[in-house]
């Protein structure tokens, strides 16, 4: 089955209002920076998507890529471990104003309730956040004399990926350290849409080499040469041109 997609606009059509969407990246290391300015794009010109529930690790930086879909005023609610990161000026102005519901998850605990959500595991227990205000409200247990606190799977309607190499099966490589939550992303969501630096034929990836099989992806889109949260931010661009 071909999962090609013919443009970013495509890619990004299905997601519709109050949708859970995961999002990859650490910082900008694997962050789907077009994906997400083309799902901008479409809620500049029609008004929708809003209502998201976006799951990620950050909060965004400055005034693009995941900064730029909450300062568009399309994120309800962030689900995240690290909301103060280098520049989260606009997480924090909307979030101080009560414009955007935060859920601060630490970060192991996010990676493995997005795995426990690809690997149909419903709960879990973790000794994490015991005793701190993250922990009010959830079931604790006992084990081997040491508390651990309950936590729930993490699911999405769909997830927004960035990889390196992809087929048109689906199957996927990253480079270096955008790997990060990407393929666990890929597997928690109903829906996975990857934007990839190169498509390439079946066969052509090493099956030892793929991280992702295609099963956990249904469609890839090719970005010849993506964006650098990072050096976008250093030239000082903002997304879009005209806020919306």
């Amino acid at each position: 089955m071909d999962k090609t997609l013919p443009d970013l606009a495509t890619a990004v059509a299905g997601i519709r209002d109050d949708m859970t969407v995961m999002i990859g990246g650490f910082g900008g290391s694997g962050a789907p920076i077009e994906l997400i300015h083309a799902l901008i794009d479409r809620f500049v010109a029609t008004g929708h998507p809003r209502g998201l529930t976006v799951v990620n690790n950050n909060a965004g930086n400055g005034h693009v890529g995941l900064a730029a879909l909450i300062e568009a005023g399309m994120v309800a609610k962030l689900i995240c471990s690290f909301p103060r990161s280098a520049d989260p000026v606009v997480f924090t102005e909307r979030y101080l104003a009560g414009k955007i519901e935060l859920e601060l998850v630490p970060q192991g605990t996010l990676a493995e309730r997005i795995r426990a959500g690809g690997a149909g595991i419903p709960a879990f227990y973790t000794p994490t956040s015991y005793g701190t205000d993250l922990a009010k409200g959830k079931p604790v247990e006992v084990f081997e004399g040491r508390a651990y606190v309950q936590e729930r799977w993490l699911k999405a309607d769909c997830a927004l990926i960035k990889a390196h190499l992809g087929d048109r099966l689906g199957n996927l490589t990253y480079r270096m350290a955008a790997r990060n939550f990407n393929p666990l992303m890929c597997m928690a969501a109903a829906t996975t849409i990857v934007q990839v630096s190169r498509i390439v034929a079946p066969g052509e990836i090493d099956p030892e080499a793929v991280i992702t099989p295609g099963i956990f992806v249904q469609g890839v889109v090719e970005v010849p040469d993506p964006a650098q949260e990072e050096d976008l931010n250093r030239a000082g661009a903002r997304y879009p041109l005209v806020a919306a």
